[in-house]
Protein backbone atom coordinates (compact mmCIF):
# COMPACT_ATOMS: atom_id res chain seq x y z
CA UNK A 1 0.00 0.00 0.00
CA UNK A 2 1.06 3.92 -0.77
CA UNK A 3 1.60 5.45 2.57
CA UNK A 4 -0.72 8.00 3.02
CA UNK A 5 0.82 11.46 2.90
CA UNK A 6 -1.74 12.81 4.51
CA UNK A 7 -4.36 12.75 7.98
CA UNK A 8 -7.78 14.68 7.43
CA UNK A 9 -9.51 14.74 11.09
CA UNK A 10 -13.04 15.06 11.09
CA UNK A 11 -15.26 13.67 8.00
CA UNK A 12 -17.84 16.20 7.88
CA UNK A 13 -18.90 18.28 4.29
CA UNK A 14 -15.80 19.79 4.75
CA UNK A 15 -13.49 17.10 5.20
CA UNK A 16 -15.30 14.49 3.34
CA UNK A 17 -15.29 17.36 0.23
CA UNK A 18 -10.92 17.50 0.73
CA UNK A 19 -11.00 13.54 0.65
CA UNK A 20 -12.60 13.39 -2.47
CA UNK A 21 -10.36 16.14 -4.26
CA UNK A 22 -7.95 14.57 -2.91
CA UNK A 23 -8.58 11.16 -4.27
CA UNK A 24 -9.34 12.71 -7.67
CA UNK A 25 -5.78 14.05 -7.52
CA UNK A 26 -4.26 10.86 -6.47
CA UNK A 27 -3.06 11.75 -3.34
CA UNK A 28 -2.96 8.82 -0.60
CA UNK A 29 -4.30 10.30 2.73
CA UNK A 30 -6.01 8.88 5.62
CA UNK A 31 -9.54 10.25 6.76
CA UNK A 32 -10.77 9.71 10.46
CA UNK A 33 -13.62 10.40 12.24
CA UNK A 34 -14.47 10.19 15.88
CA UNK A 35 -18.28 9.56 15.73
CA UNK A 36 -19.44 6.44 14.60
CA UNK A 37 -21.08 7.51 11.01
CA UNK A 38 -22.76 10.03 8.96
CA UNK A 39 -24.38 12.78 11.12
CA UNK A 40 -28.54 12.08 11.29
CA UNK A 41 -29.53 15.83 11.06
CA UNK A 42 -28.29 18.90 10.17
CA UNK A 43 -28.93 22.70 10.60
CA UNK A 44 -27.10 23.35 7.21
CA UNK A 45 -29.35 23.25 4.05
CA UNK A 46 -28.35 25.86 1.45
CA UNK A 47 -25.73 24.32 -1.37
CA UNK A 48 -24.58 27.26 -3.33
CA UNK A 49 -23.50 27.75 -6.51
CA UNK A 50 -19.65 28.41 -6.29
CA UNK A 51 -19.99 24.93 -4.45
CA UNK A 52 -22.12 22.85 -7.23
CA UNK A 53 -19.16 24.43 -9.94
CA UNK A 54 -16.28 22.93 -7.81
CA UNK A 55 -18.47 19.37 -7.22
CA UNK A 56 -18.52 19.61 -11.10
CA UNK A 57 -14.95 19.58 -11.45
CA UNK A 58 -15.28 16.17 -9.41
CA UNK A 59 -18.21 14.23 -10.89
CA UNK A 60 -20.56 14.68 -7.99
CA UNK A 61 -22.87 17.99 -8.94
CA UNK A 62 -25.46 16.01 -11.34
CA UNK A 63 -26.31 13.44 -8.55
CA UNK A 64 -26.20 16.30 -5.90
CA UNK A 65 -28.51 18.58 -7.69
CA UNK A 66 -30.87 15.48 -8.66
CA UNK A 67 -31.04 14.90 -4.67
CA UNK A 68 -31.84 18.90 -3.86
CA UNK A 69 -34.53 21.12 -4.12
CA UNK A 70 -33.56 24.52 -5.79
CA UNK A 71 -35.53 27.20 -3.58
CA UNK A 72 -37.34 29.46 -6.68
CA UNK A 73 -38.84 31.77 -4.53
CA UNK A 74 -39.04 33.17 -0.92
CA UNK A 75 -42.06 34.93 1.01
CA UNK A 76 -41.47 37.85 3.80
CA UNK A 77 -44.25 37.82 6.42
CA UNK A 78 -44.94 39.27 9.64
CA UNK A 79 -47.08 35.95 10.75
CA UNK A 80 -50.60 37.35 9.98
CA UNK A 81 -49.67 37.86 5.94
CA UNK A 82 -47.13 38.11 3.25
CA UNK A 83 -45.29 41.31 2.92
CA UNK A 84 -42.64 40.52 -0.11
CA UNK A 85 -42.53 37.77 -2.32
CA UNK A 86 -39.44 37.45 -3.78
CA UNK A 87 -38.71 34.92 -6.66
CA UNK A 88 -35.17 33.44 -7.66
CA UNK A 89 -36.08 31.55 -10.78
CA UNK A 90 -33.98 33.47 -13.04
CA UNK A 91 -31.42 34.65 -10.22
CA UNK A 92 -27.99 33.97 -11.64
CA UNK A 93 -29.13 33.05 -15.26
CA UNK A 94 -25.81 33.52 -17.46
CA UNK A 95 -23.40 33.49 -14.40
CA UNK A 96 -22.86 29.93 -13.58
CA UNK A 97 -24.29 26.54 -14.70
CA UNK A 98 -26.09 26.16 -11.20
CA UNK A 99 -28.44 29.52 -11.39
CA UNK A 100 -30.37 28.83 -8.34
CA UNK A 101 -29.93 28.00 -4.52
CA UNK A 102 -30.30 24.02 -3.84
CA UNK A 103 -31.79 23.01 -0.49
CA UNK A 104 -30.30 20.10 0.39
CA UNK A 105 -29.34 18.68 4.34
CA UNK A 106 -26.06 18.49 5.00
CA UNK A 107 -26.23 14.98 6.69
CA UNK A 108 -27.52 14.13 3.09
CA UNK A 109 -24.86 15.33 1.34
CA UNK A 110 -22.57 13.98 3.76
CA UNK A 111 -23.97 10.48 3.07
CA UNK A 112 -23.59 10.97 -0.60
CA UNK A 113 -19.93 12.18 -0.18
CA UNK A 114 -19.29 8.88 1.87
CA UNK A 115 -21.29 6.53 -0.95
CA UNK A 116 -19.26 8.80 -3.26
CA UNK A 117 -15.72 7.50 -1.68
CA UNK A 118 -16.77 4.25 -1.14
CA UNK A 119 -16.77 3.73 -4.88
CA UNK A 120 -13.53 4.69 -5.26
CA UNK A 121 -12.06 2.49 -2.49
CA UNK A 122 -11.64 5.29 0.28
CA UNK A 123 -13.26 4.31 3.23
CA UNK A 124 -13.96 6.50 6.55
CA UNK A 125 -11.97 5.39 9.63
CA UNK A 126 -15.21 6.14 11.81
CA UNK A 127 -15.12 5.87 15.64
CA UNK A 128 -11.24 7.56 15.41
CA UNK A 129 -9.95 10.40 17.17
CA UNK A 130 -7.12 12.55 17.44
CA UNK A 131 -5.45 12.15 20.95
CA UNK A 132 -2.44 14.45 20.48
CA UNK A 133 0.18 16.04 17.42
CA UNK A 134 3.31 17.02 17.01
CA UNK A 135 4.86 19.31 14.20
CA UNK A 136 8.31 17.82 13.65
CA UNK A 137 9.47 20.34 11.18
CA UNK A 138 9.59 17.59 8.37
CA UNK A 139 6.05 15.43 9.16
CA UNK A 140 3.86 15.56 11.13
CA UNK A 141 3.41 12.82 14.07
CA UNK A 142 -0.24 11.93 15.19
CA UNK A 143 -1.73 9.88 18.19
CA UNK A 144 -4.74 8.40 17.17
CA UNK A 145 -7.04 6.15 19.36
CA UNK A 146 -9.76 3.67 18.36
CA UNK A 147 -12.02 2.22 21.34
CA UNK A 148 -10.76 -1.35 22.27
CA UNK A 149 -7.48 -1.11 20.66
CA UNK A 150 -4.26 0.35 21.47
CA UNK A 151 -2.76 4.30 20.64
CA UNK A 152 -1.28 4.52 17.05
CA UNK A 153 1.81 6.57 16.41
CA UNK A 154 1.68 7.83 13.08
CA UNK A 155 3.62 10.22 10.30
CA UNK A 156 2.29 11.91 7.96
CA UNK A 157 3.78 14.93 5.62
CA UNK A 158 0.89 17.28 6.00
CA UNK A 159 -2.50 17.08 8.90
CA UNK A 160 -5.55 19.18 8.04
CA UNK A 161 -8.22 19.86 11.26
CA UNK A 162 -11.81 19.36 9.48
CA UNK A 163 -12.73 18.71 13.10
CA UNK A 164 -15.58 21.18 13.88
CA UNK A 165 -15.91 24.04 16.12
CA UNK A 166 -14.29 22.59 19.26
CA UNK A 167 -11.22 21.91 16.75
CA UNK A 168 -8.78 19.69 19.17
CA UNK A 169 -6.23 20.65 15.77
CA UNK A 170 -7.09 24.14 16.31
CA UNK A 171 -6.59 24.12 20.02
CA UNK A 172 -3.55 21.76 19.44
CA UNK A 173 -1.94 25.39 17.82
CA UNK A 174 -2.74 27.46 20.52
CA UNK A 175 -4.56 29.27 17.74
CA UNK A 176 -6.89 32.14 19.29
CA UNK A 177 -10.60 32.32 18.41
CA UNK A 178 -11.82 35.55 18.80
CA UNK A 179 -15.68 36.56 17.91
CA UNK A 180 -18.69 36.81 20.10
CA UNK A 181 -21.86 34.48 20.69
CA UNK A 182 -25.17 35.93 19.82
CA UNK A 183 -27.66 36.26 23.12
CA UNK A 184 -30.36 34.42 21.93
CA UNK A 185 -31.16 30.90 21.62
CA UNK A 186 -32.26 29.48 18.75
CA UNK A 187 -34.04 26.49 17.76
CA UNK A 188 -34.00 24.01 14.79
CA UNK A 189 -36.55 21.70 13.66
CA UNK A 190 -38.03 19.00 11.43
CA UNK A 191 -41.09 17.94 11.65
CA UNK A 192 -43.80 16.33 9.55
CA UNK A 193 -47.14 17.65 8.77
CA UNK A 194 -50.61 16.41 7.49
CA UNK A 195 -50.89 19.31 4.73
CA UNK A 196 -49.16 18.41 1.56
CA UNK A 197 -46.96 21.46 0.32
CA UNK A 198 -47.45 21.78 -2.69
CA UNK A 199 -44.72 24.26 -3.66
CA UNK A 200 -41.45 22.43 -2.71
CA UNK A 201 -39.36 25.10 -4.18
CA UNK A 202 -41.29 28.03 -1.48
CA UNK A 203 -39.43 28.94 1.74
CA UNK A 204 -41.17 31.39 4.13
CA UNK A 205 -39.52 34.08 6.38
CA UNK A 206 -41.15 35.34 9.19
CA UNK A 207 -39.64 38.34 10.50
CA UNK A 208 -42.33 40.10 13.94
CA UNK A 209 -41.12 41.72 17.41
CA UNK A 210 -39.97 38.29 18.10
CA UNK A 211 -37.93 37.55 15.87
CA UNK A 212 -37.99 35.93 12.77
CA UNK A 213 -38.31 32.16 11.58
CA UNK A 214 -37.61 30.45 8.44
CA UNK A 215 -40.30 27.09 7.12
CA UNK A 216 -39.42 25.34 4.12
CA UNK A 217 -39.71 22.16 2.94
CA UNK A 218 -37.10 19.75 3.05
CA UNK A 219 -36.70 15.73 2.28
CA UNK A 220 -40.11 15.72 0.77
CA UNK A 221 -43.56 16.89 0.36
CA UNK A 222 -44.61 16.36 3.60
CA UNK A 223 -41.11 16.95 5.97
CA UNK A 224 -40.70 20.58 6.85
CA UNK A 225 -37.63 22.58 8.20
CA UNK A 226 -38.34 25.61 11.02
CA UNK A 227 -35.50 27.42 12.48
CA UNK A 228 -35.93 30.33 14.32
CA UNK A 229 -35.19 32.29 17.97
CA UNK A 230 -36.55 30.75 20.92
CA UNK A 231 -39.18 33.49 22.93
CA UNK A 232 -37.62 34.66 25.61
CA UNK A 233 -39.29 33.55 28.33
CA UNK A 234 -38.11 29.98 27.64
CA UNK A 235 -34.40 31.18 27.66
CA UNK A 236 -33.67 30.06 31.00
CA UNK A 237 -35.83 26.58 31.10
CA UNK A 238 -33.17 23.58 30.86
CA UNK A 239 -34.18 20.89 28.27
CA UNK A 240 -36.63 22.64 25.82
CA UNK A 241 -38.73 20.44 23.36
CA UNK A 242 -40.56 21.09 20.59
CA UNK A 243 -43.96 20.66 22.86
CA UNK A 244 -42.61 23.46 24.94
CA UNK A 245 -42.80 26.19 21.86
CA UNK A 246 -44.76 24.46 19.28
CA UNK A 247 -48.14 26.92 20.05
CA UNK A 248 -45.97 29.73 19.12
CA UNK A 249 -44.15 28.05 15.92
CA UNK A 250 -47.79 26.74 14.65
CA UNK A 251 -49.50 30.16 15.43
CA UNK A 252 -46.82 31.52 12.74
CA UNK A 253 -46.46 29.15 10.46
CA UNK A 254 -50.22 28.11 10.40
CA UNK A 255 -49.28 24.52 10.13
CA UNK A 256 -49.52 21.52 12.75
CA UNK A 257 -46.63 18.99 13.35
CA UNK A 258 -48.21 15.85 13.40
CA UNK A 259 -44.74 13.98 13.93
CA UNK A 260 -41.26 15.71 15.08
CA UNK A 261 -38.75 13.83 13.51
CA UNK A 262 -35.69 16.01 15.50
CA UNK A 263 -35.68 19.16 17.89
CA UNK A 264 -32.74 21.18 18.78
CA UNK A 265 -31.55 24.11 20.39
CA UNK A 266 -28.24 26.26 19.93
CA UNK A 267 -26.39 29.33 20.24
CA UNK A 268 -25.50 31.02 17.39
CA UNK A 269 -21.73 31.60 17.06
CA UNK A 270 -19.73 34.46 14.76
CA UNK A 271 -15.61 33.45 15.59
CA UNK A 272 -12.64 33.33 12.86
CA UNK A 273 -9.02 31.85 13.69
CA UNK A 274 -6.29 33.71 14.34
CA UNK A 275 -4.41 32.07 11.37
CA UNK A 276 -5.47 28.59 9.34
CA UNK A 277 -2.35 26.91 9.35
CA UNK A 278 1.16 26.89 11.01
CA UNK A 279 3.90 24.72 9.90
CA UNK A 280 2.76 21.65 8.30
CA UNK A 281 -0.92 21.67 9.91
CA UNK A 282 -4.12 23.24 8.27
CA UNK A 283 -7.36 23.97 9.88
CA UNK A 284 -10.77 23.99 8.11
CA UNK A 285 -14.42 25.11 8.12
CA UNK A 286 -15.65 25.26 11.23
CA UNK A 287 -12.66 24.20 12.77
CA UNK A 288 -11.64 28.21 11.49
CA UNK A 289 -14.35 30.49 11.52
CA UNK A 290 -18.45 30.34 12.62
CA UNK A 291 -21.12 32.11 10.72
CA UNK A 292 -24.43 33.25 10.99
CA UNK A 293 -27.32 31.42 9.63
CA UNK A 294 -27.69 34.01 7.23
CA UNK A 295 -27.40 33.38 3.73
CA UNK A 296 -26.43 29.57 4.44
CA UNK A 297 -23.04 30.65 4.07
CA UNK A 298 -21.06 28.63 7.02
CA UNK A 299 -21.07 24.65 5.33
CA UNK A 300 -20.37 26.77 1.66
CA UNK A 301 -17.43 28.46 2.83
CA UNK A 302 -15.96 25.28 4.71
CA UNK A 303 -16.13 23.47 1.33
CA UNK A 304 -13.91 26.19 -0.31
CA UNK A 305 -11.63 26.00 2.48
CA UNK A 306 -11.03 21.80 1.11
CA UNK A 307 -11.41 22.86 -2.78
CA UNK A 308 -8.46 25.46 -1.95
CA UNK A 309 -6.42 23.66 -0.09
CA UNK A 310 -6.45 20.09 -1.87
CA UNK A 311 -4.71 21.08 -4.89
CA UNK A 312 -1.96 23.12 -2.96
CA UNK A 313 -1.32 19.90 -1.33
CA UNK A 314 -1.71 17.63 -4.26
CA UNK A 315 0.94 19.95 -6.00
CA UNK A 316 3.18 19.83 -3.26
CA UNK A 317 3.09 16.45 -1.88
CA UNK A 318 3.41 15.07 -5.87
CA UNK A 319 6.74 17.34 -6.05
CA UNK A 320 4.58 19.68 -8.71
CA UNK A 321 4.76 23.01 -7.23
CA UNK A 322 6.76 24.67 -4.47
CA UNK A 323 6.19 24.38 -0.59
CA UNK A 324 5.50 28.01 -0.65
CA UNK A 325 2.57 27.72 -2.31
CA UNK A 326 0.51 26.35 0.65
CA UNK A 327 1.17 29.80 2.29
CA UNK A 328 -1.36 31.03 0.14
CA UNK A 329 -4.48 28.63 1.73
CA UNK A 330 -4.42 30.74 4.97
CA UNK A 331 -3.95 34.20 3.11
CA UNK A 332 -6.51 33.35 -0.09
CA UNK A 333 -9.06 32.27 2.72
CA UNK A 334 -9.16 33.73 5.95
CA UNK A 335 -9.90 37.22 4.60
CA UNK A 336 -12.51 36.10 3.06
CA UNK A 337 -14.06 34.14 6.31
CA UNK A 338 -13.11 37.72 8.29
CA UNK A 339 -15.28 39.99 4.86
CA UNK A 340 -17.99 37.06 5.61
CA UNK A 341 -18.24 36.88 9.15
CA UNK A 342 -18.59 40.58 9.39
CA UNK A 343 -21.03 41.36 6.38
CA UNK A 344 -23.37 37.95 7.47
CA UNK A 345 -23.57 39.17 11.62
CA UNK A 346 -24.44 42.86 10.47
CA UNK A 347 -27.10 41.16 8.47
CA UNK A 348 -28.43 38.77 10.88
CA UNK A 349 -28.07 41.37 14.18
CA UNK A 350 -30.62 43.50 11.39
CA UNK A 351 -33.19 40.61 10.79
CA UNK A 352 -33.22 39.27 14.48
CA UNK A 353 -33.34 42.56 16.13
CA UNK A 354 -36.63 43.84 17.92
CA UNK A 355 -35.27 47.56 18.03
CA UNK A 356 -35.25 50.75 15.64
CA UNK A 357 -33.18 49.26 12.65
CA UNK A 358 -35.11 45.83 12.98
CA UNK A 359 -38.79 48.01 12.87
CA UNK A 360 -37.44 49.76 9.61
CA UNK A 361 -36.71 46.35 8.28
CA UNK A 362 -39.95 44.78 8.51
CA UNK A 363 -42.19 47.42 7.86
CA UNK A 364 -40.63 49.72 5.67
CA UNK A 365 -37.74 47.96 3.68
CA UNK A 366 -39.31 44.51 3.61
CA UNK A 367 -42.66 45.23 2.33
CA UNK A 368 -42.06 48.34 -0.04
CA UNK A 369 -38.02 49.18 -0.78
CA UNK A 370 -37.02 44.82 -1.57
CA UNK A 371 -39.91 43.82 -3.92
CA UNK A 372 -39.10 47.12 -6.20
CA UNK A 373 -35.49 46.43 -6.06
CA UNK A 374 -35.51 42.99 -6.89
CA UNK A 375 -37.07 43.60 -9.88
CA UNK A 376 -34.27 45.06 -11.05
CA UNK A 377 -31.69 42.62 -13.29
CA UNK A 378 -28.32 44.46 -11.47
CA UNK A 379 -29.58 44.02 -7.96
CA UNK A 380 -30.59 40.32 -8.82
CA UNK A 381 -27.05 40.10 -10.55
CA UNK A 382 -24.91 41.02 -7.99
CA UNK A 383 -26.97 39.64 -5.23
CA UNK A 384 -26.54 36.53 -6.47
CA UNK A 385 -22.93 36.95 -6.87
CA UNK A 386 -22.08 37.18 -3.38
CA UNK A 387 -24.84 35.01 -2.22
CA UNK A 388 -23.21 32.20 -4.58
CA UNK A 389 -20.18 32.93 -3.48
CA UNK A 390 -19.34 32.73 -7.21
CA UNK A 391 -17.78 36.84 -6.31
CA UNK A 392 -14.90 35.72 -4.23
CA UNK A 393 -11.14 36.68 -5.36
CA UNK A 394 -7.91 35.82 -4.71
CA UNK A 395 -6.65 38.95 -6.60
CA UNK A 396 -3.91 39.89 -3.21
CA UNK A 397 -2.77 36.54 -3.55
CA UNK A 398 1.19 36.01 -4.77
CA UNK A 399 0.27 33.49 -7.47
CA UNK A 400 -2.33 35.68 -8.82
CA UNK A 401 -1.28 37.74 -11.95
CA UNK A 402 -1.94 40.67 -14.53
CA UNK A 403 -5.38 41.49 -16.55
CA UNK A 404 -6.88 41.23 -19.55
CA UNK A 405 -10.47 42.78 -20.30
CA UNK A 406 -12.36 42.59 -16.89
CA UNK A 407 -10.54 39.72 -15.98
CA UNK A 408 -7.55 39.18 -13.33
CA UNK A 409 -5.73 36.94 -11.70
CA UNK A 410 -7.20 35.78 -9.05
CA UNK A 411 -10.81 36.06 -10.32
CA UNK A 412 -12.86 32.76 -10.52
CA UNK A 413 -13.02 32.20 -14.18
CA UNK A 414 -16.13 33.73 -15.77
CA UNK A 415 -18.59 30.98 -16.92
CA UNK A 416 -19.80 30.99 -20.52
CA UNK A 417 -21.71 28.80 -23.21
CA UNK A 418 -21.81 28.77 -26.38
CA UNK A 419 -23.58 26.91 -29.26
CA UNK A 420 -23.23 22.72 -27.77
CA UNK A 421 -20.09 23.69 -24.78
CA UNK A 422 -19.61 26.05 -22.17
CA UNK A 423 -15.97 26.87 -21.06
CA UNK A 424 -16.56 24.97 -17.43
CA UNK A 425 -16.62 21.82 -19.18
CA UNK A 426 -12.65 21.47 -19.58
CA UNK A 427 -12.08 22.29 -15.52
CA UNK A 428 -12.95 18.22 -14.77
CA UNK A 429 -9.73 18.04 -15.54
CA UNK A 430 -9.09 19.29 -12.06
CA UNK A 431 -5.31 20.59 -13.43
CA UNK A 432 -3.72 23.80 -14.72
CA UNK A 433 -4.85 24.70 -18.15
CA UNK A 434 -4.98 27.66 -20.56
CA UNK A 435 -8.09 29.04 -21.75
CA UNK A 436 -7.85 31.63 -25.09
CA UNK A 437 -11.10 33.37 -26.01
CA UNK A 438 -10.29 33.63 -29.82
CA UNK A 439 -7.15 32.62 -31.16
CA UNK A 440 -4.05 30.67 -29.95
CA UNK A 441 -0.82 31.66 -31.42
CA UNK A 442 1.64 28.69 -32.70
CA UNK A 443 4.42 29.81 -30.08
CA UNK A 444 1.57 28.91 -27.10
CA UNK A 445 -0.07 25.96 -28.47
CA UNK A 446 4.24 25.11 -28.94
CA UNK A 447 5.06 25.73 -25.45
CA UNK A 448 2.12 24.39 -23.62
CA UNK A 449 2.10 21.19 -25.42
CA UNK A 450 6.20 21.02 -24.23
CA UNK A 451 5.12 21.21 -20.33
CA UNK A 452 1.66 19.26 -20.71
CA UNK A 453 -0.51 21.98 -20.43
CA UNK A 454 -4.13 21.50 -22.21
CA UNK A 455 -4.66 25.04 -24.38
CA UNK A 456 -8.65 25.25 -24.81
CA UNK A 457 -9.63 27.46 -27.52
CA UNK A 458 -12.67 29.01 -27.77
CA UNK A 459 -14.18 30.90 -30.90
CA UNK A 460 -14.65 34.34 -30.60
CA UNK A 461 -18.26 35.88 -29.44
CA UNK A 462 -19.44 39.05 -28.73
CA UNK A 463 -21.07 37.39 -25.42
CA UNK A 464 -17.28 36.89 -24.19
CA UNK A 465 -16.65 40.41 -24.07
CA UNK A 466 -19.93 40.91 -22.09
CA UNK A 467 -18.41 38.46 -19.66
CA UNK A 468 -15.59 39.88 -19.48
CA UNK A 469 -12.76 38.01 -21.37
CA UNK A 470 -10.92 40.02 -23.91
CA UNK A 471 -10.13 38.54 -27.47
CA UNK A 472 -7.24 36.54 -27.86
CA UNK A 473 -5.99 36.98 -24.62
CA UNK A 474 -4.17 34.40 -22.43
CA UNK A 475 -5.84 33.34 -19.25
CA UNK A 476 -3.92 30.52 -17.17
CA UNK A 477 -5.99 28.90 -15.46
CA UNK A 478 -5.92 27.12 -11.74
CA UNK A 479 -7.06 23.46 -11.14
CA UNK A 480 -10.00 25.05 -8.44
CA UNK A 481 -11.09 27.37 -11.97
CA UNK A 482 -9.67 30.58 -10.30
CA UNK A 483 -7.49 32.44 -12.90
CA UNK A 484 -3.70 32.79 -11.91
CA UNK A 485 -2.68 34.40 -14.89
CA UNK A 486 -4.24 36.39 -17.05
CA UNK A 487 -1.93 38.25 -20.43
CA UNK A 488 -3.03 40.37 -23.24
CA UNK A 489 -0.91 39.58 -25.42
CA UNK A 490 0.08 35.83 -25.03
CA UNK A 491 3.33 36.56 -23.25
CA UNK A 492 4.75 32.83 -23.77
CA UNK A 493 8.20 34.10 -21.48
CA UNK A 494 5.81 35.27 -18.75
CA UNK A 495 4.22 32.44 -18.65
CA UNK A 496 7.36 30.31 -18.30
CA UNK A 497 8.75 33.16 -15.61
CA UNK A 498 5.45 32.53 -13.61
CA UNK A 499 5.55 28.57 -14.04
CA UNK A 500 9.88 28.66 -12.81
CA UNK A 501 8.67 31.17 -10.05
CA UNK A 502 6.40 28.92 -8.48
CA UNK A 503 8.09 24.98 -9.90
CA UNK A 504 4.39 24.87 -11.26
CA UNK A 505 4.59 21.59 -13.52
CA UNK A 506 1.20 20.22 -15.01
CA UNK A 507 -0.42 17.14 -12.45
CA UNK A 508 -1.14 15.34 -15.98
CA UNK A 509 1.41 14.36 -18.91
CA UNK A 510 0.11 14.63 -22.10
Amino acid sequence: MVKPQILIVGAGPTGLALAHSLATQGVPFRIIEKNSGTGKASRALAVHARILEHYQQLGLSERIVSRGQPILSLDLSDGKEVKANLKFNDFGKGLSPFPFILSLPQDEQEEMLVDELKKIGVEIEWGTELSSFVDKGESVTAVLKKEGLPEELADFEYLCGCDGASSMVRKGLEFEFPGGTYEQLFFVADVETEKLEERMEKMDMYMDNDGFMLYMSVRNAHTKRILGVVPEEFNDQKDIEYHHIGEYIEDKIRVKASIVNWFSTYRVHNRVSEHFSKGRVFILGDAGHLHSPAGGQGMNTGIGDAINLSWKLAAVCQGKATPSLLDTYELERIGFARKLIATTDKAFQTIINQHLRGTLLRKVAVPHILPSMFKLAFVKKNGFKILSQIHINYRDSPISKGKAGKVFGGMRLPWIQTAGRDNYTPLQSVDWQIHIYGKASKELIDFARSHSFEVHEFAWEPSMQKAGFQQNALYFVRPDGHVAVANKKQDVSMLKDYLDEFEIVAFRTL
